[in-house]
């Protein structure tokens, strides 16, 4: 039978886990730093491929790889078990690293940075659905946060090192660095990983495989992110290109969900996962919080320099509060959720926090000291960190353990999503403000000077404000300042609505028995070690309504 797996109940010793958490994390590392260590080698790469043209592909390439296949892996990885699957991801992986390195010229660096994203996807769902494999619902948030704290710290550091092999050896570096990491992971994955194979054959898998919602997803995901993408750089947004990419994607992505729900014999995304509100807002609350995370990180460095007058350096490290205190308190959610069972107090406390540290942003005032803006990052990042895994958890506890590869994939999917639509969100809101804030300055800086800092010119010329005589860049720091405060006031309102959303996720009980993972093309209804599975108990409200009204 296809659905038969091998070495369901082995017992996982600590040596055992101490390895094959150690190749999980620096699976993670690798991913979280390509995706933002080109960042500072950008300039590098132009001048050393002498090629302007395409160049922010560089970054946008990965981001559509990564985003755009990101549900498939889940559904593969059921297919044809966890170990084949993330040492295929990584090979395609280090592929793309290897393209990159040896690339003769900016096309066959994009190419690469393509196949990076799409190896790096899959790493990612990989990474998580076998920590779930490997702990039970109570366990594993500590071990989801381990990656989530790596994931944070790694796409921090990117740029830092991006820099530093740019400076001090060659930007190719910021790639050929993956190829011996990453071998270490694969042989450590390939030997220790101890994960239930499914007998599946390469025949009846691919034959399985949901080809017509796969080609839904990747295109309609494609052509929405490529649309975001050329808003406003490539073409207006009220072109005909960006309209129909938008519209057809997201026309697309529809005709795909109503093929997992009608046609598909193994849905890539089963929609049983949005079976109830309290499934659905879990989701959303992911996928805002996200949202609103990614925000801070890409529009607290713009105002750190427009505002503040902060060099890039200087940026980065008021970033830290922000990346520190998420972190850390992502941890702490991991041990409370391992010693209580309890996951809604945190995401309470954790949206009070959030909204709060984000509302205090519209309360800064110009050139105000920099202390307040550390202690409301630290609010921001404890409400970030604290929400992180505790919605996953939930989406895992209200499902059966035969779906855990796919809430994890569809999460990472609806997190990228997220994140894209937030930096186009808060960079059109940045540029209408910017826009309407020009019409003063032009009075005060004259036209020439003035169109430097109108619409989407503002974020490219940050570095000019300091040239300008110090009562022009007080005005033109005024600009910036009323645009960044309209866009964080977006960002209150999303955390708003996701700390409504909270309200709705039910209470499940989150058992200590690691499930038994059954995998394969004729996957059966999972058990636990001790077969009374209960990661799919009614939530807790419910259960005791139950018991009340049977007495």
């Amino acid at each position: 039978m296809d659905g038969q797996i091998q070495g369901a109940a082995e017992t996982l010793s600590g040596v055992n886990i101490t390895l094959t958490m150690t190749s999980l994390c620096l699976s993670v590392t690798l991913s979280a730093l390509d995706m933002t260590i080109v960042t500072t080698a950008v300039p590098a790469i132009v001048a050393s491929l002498k090629s302007t043209a395409g160049y922010v592909w560089v970054g946008s390439a990965f981001i559509l790889g990564f985003t755009a296949v990101t549900p498939i892996w889940g559904s593969v990885a059921d297919l044809f078990g966890r170990r084949p699957i993330i040492l295929i991801a990584l090979s395609i992986f280090l592929v793309g690293s290897l393209l990159c390195a040896i690339a003769p010229h900016m096309d066959a660096l994009i190419t690469g940075r393509a196949v990076q994203g799409i190896g790096a996807s899959g790493m990612g769902v990989m990474v998580n659905t076998i920590i779930c494999d490997m702990f039970s619902l109570r366990d594993r948030g500590l071990y989801l946060a381990i990656t989530s704290v790596i994931w944070a710290v790694g796409s921090a550091l990117g740029p830092v090192l991006g820099g530093v092999f740019t400076t001090r050896l060659n930007w190719r570096w910021c790639f050929w660095i993956n190829l011996p990491l990453g071998a270490v992971v694969f042989i450590v994955l390939l030997f220790c990983l101890r994960v239930p194979s499914p007998n599946t054959s390469v025949v009846a898998g691919l034959k399985a495989i949901d080809w017509t919602g796969s080609v839904f997803c990747v295109g309609g995901a494609l052509m929405v992110l490529l649309g975001l993408d050329f808003g406003d750089e490539a073409y207006p947004w009220s072109s005909a290109a960006v309209i129909c990419l938008i519209v057809f994607g997201i026309a697309l992505i529809g005709i795909f969900l109503v093929n997992e729900w009608k046609l598909a014999a193994n849905p890539i995304i089963p929609l049983r996962l949005l079976s109830s509100w309290s499934k659905v807002c879990a989701y959303g609350v992911f996928s805002l919080n996200a949202y609103v995370l990614i925000g801070f990180t890409y529009y607290l460095p713009l105002y750190s320099q427009s505002v503040l007058g902060a060099d890039a350096l200087t940026s980065g490290l008021h970033l830290l509060p922000l990346i520190v205190s998420c972190s850390l308190s992502a941890a702490c959610a991991g041990v409370f959720i391992q010693r209580t069972g309890k996951y809604r107090p945190l995401m309470y406390a954790a949206q009070v926090l959030l909204t709060l540290g984000s509302g205090l942003f519209i309360d800064l005032e110009f050139e105000q000291n920099i202390k307040k803006l550390v202690i409301f990052e630290i609010l921001a990042g404890v409400g970030v960190g604290l929400n992180i895994e505790a919605p996953v958890i939930a989406a895992q506890a209200s499902t059966t353990v035969r779906d855990t590869a796919a809430v994890v994939a569809t999460m990472g999917f609806l997190r990228s999503i997220a994140t894209a639509v937030s930096v186009v969100a808060g960079g059109v809101i940045f540029q209408n403000v910017m826009r309407s804030e020009n019409l003063a300055l032009v009075d005060q800086l004259g036209q020439q000077l003035a169109g430097q800092f109108d619409g989407e010119n503002a974020s490219a010329n940050v570095d000019k404000i300091a040239a300008l005589p110090s009562d022009q860049g007080v005005l033109v720091r005024q600009a910036y300042f009323k645009a960044l405060r309209t866009v964080w006031i977006m960002y209150v309102a999303i955390a708003g609505v996701a700390s409504v959303l909270t309200l709705f996720v039910g209470e499940y009980h989150l058992s200590n028995e690691r499930n038994e993972v059954v995998l394969g093309v004729d996957r059966e209804e999972p058990r636990t070690m001790a077969q009374t599975s209960q990661a799919a108990d009614p939530p807790i409200e419910l259960t005791r309504r139950r018991q009340n009204a049977g007495s």
